[in-house]
């Protein structure tokens, strides 16, 4: 198995404008995604996803900002470095409109650039399969619900 780049797609029924506002505002990221978002949507800003009482918290810088487009983030950066190129997991929202939806295309690489050894590179790839198998779904509820109000 190739663990450089996860790729994910899926159809939500709201439009483009509205999913473009659940993956890439806080308010709506702590509704189906971390438990805690800090983050101000434009290039270069630094925050933070929170899971548990602070249990596990991820540092997390945007790359690109095309609304209602694009949004794109590096996390998941070692010992408390700031999420760079070289550093860290680039994880991509590409979004397009479909029929009366937005087709949504999640791709997030950098695995084997973190140089980790291959056990650590198998796990972090699983782990990360396992938790976007899980957040998707609710990212397209709870945006669905949204564009229906």
């Amino acid at each position: 198995m190739e663990y450089g780049t996860l790729e994910r797609q899926i159809h939500i029924e709201a439009s483009p404008e509205v999913v473009f506002e659940v993956v890439s505002r806080p308010e709506h990221l702590r509704e189906w995604w971390a438990d805690d978002a800090k983050l101000d949507p434009a290039p270069g800003a630094v925050g933070e996803l929170v899971w548990g009482d602070r249990a596990h918290v991820e540092a997390i810088t945007v790359v690109d900002l095309d609304p209602p487009r694009r949004f794109s983030f590096r996390w998941v950066a070692d010992g408390g470095e700031a999420p760079v190129a070289g550093n860290s997991l680039l994880v991509t929202f590409d979004l397009e409109p479909s029929g009366a939806g937005t087709l949504l295309r999640l791709t997030e690489s950098g695995f084997r650039e973190k140089g980790w050894e291959i056990a650590v590179l198998e796990e972090a790839y699983r782990d990360h399969v396992t938790g976007w198998e899980r957040f998707l779904p609710q990212l397209q509820t709870y945006a669905v619900s949204l564009g229906s109000s």
